[in-house]
């Protein structure tokens, strides 16, 4: 069932837009697919990645609030209630950015699946609609075997994290200048001070040990959503300040 289930909604959907786009746009490059894909599948999550921007943008803003409301409600369930009745007052989802993580996981999973084994083997799933190309190269650009390792384009992968994380998470000197937090607040900034150096670390280590295939989404996909992070800071200070 749960097979049945992976292969009818994502693996076989997903394998037919890669074959589709090595067919139309890419001229028989799976690289070049793989990366037109990715996009698309970003601009699909755009919706969700916006929300989540604002709702990190807006969390920044209220933690003097929630610092203070830990401080004045040592009760756990006041301090609970309260603090979602902030999230809901200034439209906060602390959540939406796991939920983007969430389904691009998937994603990563199906892609490592269609170039686990020949790209060829999964002919059986095409739509009617859709062609097997004559010309297929699993070599990006003729230069990087997808199927392969690649510390290279690991290594960019790793560091088009790090900029993005340097990108949405303060430094440690700026929160210590305009923040005053509680000992819990620290603890959370401490994990994320962390997760902007150890994540980039992890990114690479998983991009080089499955295949060049999963780096070459991961990079793509982190240098889409740097753009669409700074896109969206923009408009929002634009509006900010029509505002005011």
């Amino acid at each position: 069932m749960i097979h049945t289930l992976w292969l009818t909604v994502l693996y076989q959907p997903f394998y037919n837009a890669l074959i589709f786009l090595t067919n139309t746009v890419a001229f028989g490059d799976v690289g070049v697919a793989v990366i037109v894909l990715t996009i698309l599948v970003k601009l699909a999550l755009f919706p969700l990645s916006k929300k989540a921007t604002v709702s990190q943008i807006k969390m920044r803003s209220i933690q003097g609030e929630l610092d203070d409301i830990k401080k004045n409600n040592p009760d756990k369930k006041e301090q609970s209630k309260k603090t979602f009745e902030l999230y809901k007052r200034e439209g906060v989802n602390p959540f939406s950015s796991c939920l983007v993580l969430a389904i691009q996981l998937p994603i990563i999973i199906a892609l490592y699946s269609v170039f686990y084994k020949d790209i060829a083997a999964g002919q059986s799933l095409l739509y009617s609609f859709i062609h097997f190309p004559k010309h297929l190269s699993p070599t990006f650009l003729g230069i990087l075997d997808l199927h392969a390792k690649n510390i290279y384009l690991a290594l960019l992968a790793g560091v088009t994290q790090f900029f993005y994380a340097h990108l949405t998470i303060p430094s440690p000197s700026k929160i210590k200048e305009d923040e005053k937090l509680s000992v819990s607040s620290h603890l959370a900034r401490n994990m994320q001070i962390q997760t902007k150096y150890i994540m980039p670390i992890f990114i690479v280590f998983v991009s080089y040990r499955i295949s060049a295939v999963v780096a070459l989404y991961w990079t793509t996909s982190n240098i889409v959503t740097i753009l669409q992070e700074i896109w969206i800071r923009r408009k929002l200070k634009r509006e900010m300040i029509a505002k005011n």
